[in-house]
């Protein structure tokens, strides 16, 4: 007859601090002490420097300017001494939109800008996205040279477009053959030629822009679209205008949209060409001029740039609005 030990109830009852519960908490306790190695002194000074700084600078000179720019928007301010700033109302808007003779011309102005960035490059830069997609050799290199005038500054571009626009040596000039004395073409000097000059050059850049904006979008396209319209026997152009062209909503509304600010802030080619004068105005030109320029009136130049960000938000914030729309849907 075999006897079953039984244990004492000493010997049962585990020691004090191994219970299940005493062991997590001290996995919590080492992997709390863990966190705080990981982050000693040192680095969350380096993150906050790091975090902080980027967003001091962005909060001074994005938001501080702009809401100080709004705010002399109504006021008189030769830009010498705080004392001197005026209050004026509305009064820099009443001038601006009646006395001006160059504001209307530059709104004209910046309305031929999106007009032709619109119609010219960017029909083109969809061609060249549709002509890349298609797996061609040497795209890769095609890409590059399409692409290149986007990551060029335009101030570089400006300079590089001036000598091709050159009266005397300008490579234009010298195939059409009006680079003798009495035969010039002034590109730049002449008001009925000078705009469209620069929107040449504008144009060259908005393409290669535009072309990868497209390229990007063709990429996303479901290739089972294409061979369910090859089956139903559909040719190339009826594809893309049927099939593609449709699901490449969305990137034609961000083309839209910057296009339109492209429109907007159009500066740099025209003020390395004539500074905006002689029919070249845009409304950045005249925020500058008045801003910057001799006269220094550091009011009415907030005011047009007040105009110019009133308009720019009545495109961005529709666009925002319609894209936050779409992320909550889905």
């Amino acid at each position: 007859m075999t006897t079953t030990p039984t244990e004492s109830p000493e010997a049962a009852t585990p020691p004090p601090g191994s219970g299940p519960a005493t062991k997590t908490a001290r996995t919590a306790t080492k992997v709390s002490q863990g966190h705080r190695r990981l982050l000693t002194r040192r680095d969350r000074l380096t993150l906050g420097l790091m975090a902080g700084l980027p967003t001091f600078l962005h909060v001074a000179l994005v938001w501080v300017t702009a809401l100080a720019s709004i705010a002399l928007a109504f006021t008189t301010w030769d830009g010498i001494g705080f004392d001197s700033i005026k209050w004026v109302g509305l009064d820099n808007f009443k001038e601006l939109f009646t006395n001006n003779p160059q504001f209307w011309p530059a709104v004209e102005h910046n309305i031929v800008w999106f007009v032709v960035l619109i119609l010219i490059p960017t029909p083109l830069g969809l061609f060249l996205a549709v002509q890349l997609d298609k797996n061609i050799r040497f795209s890769r290199v095609y890409q590059t040279a399409f692409f290149l005038p986007v990551v060029m500054s335009l101030a570089v571009i400006g300079f590089v477009w001036q000598l091709i626009y050159n009266p005397d040596t300008g490579l234009i000039n010298s195939l059409i053959g009006a680079n003798e004395p009495g035969h010039y073409i002034d590109w730049i000097g002449d008001p009925d030629l000078n705009l469209w000059a620069i929107l040449i050059a504008a144009s060259w850049r908005h393409a290669g822009y535009m072309m990868i904006l497209y390229l990007a979008g063709l990429k996303g396209v479901d290739p089972s679209l294409r061979e369910a319209s090859a089956l139903d026997g559909a040719n190339e152009w009826q594809t893309f205008k049927n099939v593609i062209f449709p699901t490449l909503r969305p990137t034609n509304t961000v083309v839209l949209v910057v296009t339109i600010i492209e429109a907007l802030r159009a500066f740099d080619l025209v003020f390395v060409f004539n500074k905006g004068a002689e029919g070249t105005e845009l409304l950045s030109i005249l925020v500058t001029n008045n801003i910057i320029g001799e006269s220094s009136r550091i009011g009415y130049g907030s005011a047009i740039a007040v105009v110019l960000l009133v308009i720019s938000l009545a495109v961005i914030i529709p666009y925002l609005i319609a894209t936050f729309r779409k992320e909550r849907q889905a």
